[in-house]
């Protein structure tokens, strides 16, 4: 990392993005870790069970969407306080109240939808105190909070087994609320803020460049955070695992995805995002298609997909690089809009798994689809990036433009 960058910003307000977005995002995928001792209690079958742990993404899919306006126009560090603790006083709540229905799940699955727009919050937080050429590295550190998907994965079903899954939403508020006051004690808001608001949606969505942003990182977060949410069902239905050994290796594989977004985000700063997209998608897209086929055995699926998961973590940090350098005054919105797709993405990956299971028997479809997408991503990028490199060689070497006509 360039030794400058620890003086160019504010490290202590981008420790404090980094933890809130941590565990918000501990909180966000909840439901898929519990899902094994939520199933069991409520005797899901395969479609339920993709369906109610894909409810909190796409619930914060589209909560980020307003909560990217609001940051630009209040400010990240107030809007990360009020989300926060509105969603300690939901799990609370939930806690007190203990749903033991399928329906009664849904209210607490938009709770946990709340703490998935800390998404849109988090990286303007970040993006706010530094300058343009430390963009893809201080989003890429602010967004390996991402990372909280693997804390899920690794305590909550063995604490479920030990207390019940409803004790664990209760649980979840401690580490909220610790993180809440280091929060107040280390955030400042940005310098750099725009106060566009909700006006500025429109002429941001009549941009080609916005929906090719949303486009690639449906692709690669989509991809994140679903397998974040499904991976712990899939290892305990496929090959037998027991809670807590599905969880810890679906941990591992998720904190490999987390802690390479940085360098997903310093490799699109060197290189540029388009390229680096271009070898991302296309292992994606084999490894996935690998997973599709058929593996017989834990010992071969678990690399598989620890190598996708580096493949997609890597992809994330690529795509938010472009985001501050291409809409430098739109920062939160693009941050909402972009990270709902990814939410998105996210939904119908984790839902389709089940639905693939519950009708064909197999996930094996599901895995199938996916690649089928990252494929095609891989074909936008190529076409983006010779566009890019013909109409503004400069750039092709580091921040890049997206082309008004894609």
């Amino acid at each position: 990392m360039d030794k400058g960058f620890f003086k160019a910003g504010n490290p202590r307000t981008l420790l404090a993005a980094f933890l809130y977005f941590d565990v918000s995002f501990m909180v966000w995928v909840l439901l898929g870790p519990l899902g094994i001792a939520i199933s069991r209690d409520l005797h899901l079958n395969a479609g339920q069970k993709g369906f109610l742990v894909a409810i909190p993404v796409l619930a914060g899919a589209l909560f980020r969407v307003a909560a990217g306006a609001l940051v630009d126009h209040f400010g990240p560090r107030r809007i990360a306080i009020s989300l926060q603790l509105l969603v300690i006083a939901g799990l609370a709540a939930t806690w007190l109240i203990a749903p033991h229905s399928y329906p009664g799940l849904f209210p607490v699955a938009l709770i946990l939808g709340v703490a998935g727009a800390s998404f849109a919050v988090a990286l303007p937080l970040a993006s706010g105190w530094y300058p343009p050429h430390y963009q893809g590295t201080a989003l890429g550190i602010a967004g390996a909070g991402n990372s909280g998907t693997a804390l899920a994965a690794l305590f909550a079903p063995g604490l479920a087994v030990l207390y019940g899954w409803v004790n664990v939403l209760g649980l979840a508020t401690l580490p909220l609320a610790a993180v809440l006051a280091a929060f107040l004690f280390l955030a400042k808001e940005p310098p750099r803020r725009p106060s566009a608001g909700f006006v500025a949606w429109l002429p941001v969505l009549r941009k080609p460049d916005c929906w090719a942003l949303m486009f690639f990182y449906g692709v690669t977060f989509g991809g994140f955070v679903g397998l974040a949410s499904f991976l712990t069902i899939y290892f305990n239905d496929q090959y037998g695992l027991s809670p807590a050994v599905a969880g810890s290796c679906t941990a591992l594989v998720v904190f490999a995805g987390s802690f390479v977004r940085p360098l997903g985000g310093a490799l699109a700063d060197r290189v540029g995002g388009g390229r680096a997209l271009c070898v991302l998608y296309g292992l994606a897209a084999a490894i996935f298609a690998l997973i599709g086929c058929g593996l017989p055995t834990i010992w071969l699926a678990f690399p598989a997909f620890f190598a996708g998961m580096l493949a997609l973590g890597l992809g994330n940090g690529a795509v938010f690089q472009i985001v501050p350098t291409r809409f430098p005054h739109q920062v939160g919105i693009l941050t909402g809009l972009v990270g709902m797709s990814g939410g998105v993405g996210g939904f119908y990956l984790a839902s389709s798994l089940g639905a693939a299971r519950q009708a064909t028997g197999s996930y094996g479809p599901g895995f199938l689809a996916f690649a089928g997408i990252a494929l095609l991503a891989l074909l936008c990028v190529s076409v983006c990036h010779r566009r890019w490199k013909a109409a503004t060689p400069s750039q092709a070497a580091g921040m890049e433009e997206i082309p008004a006509s894609i």
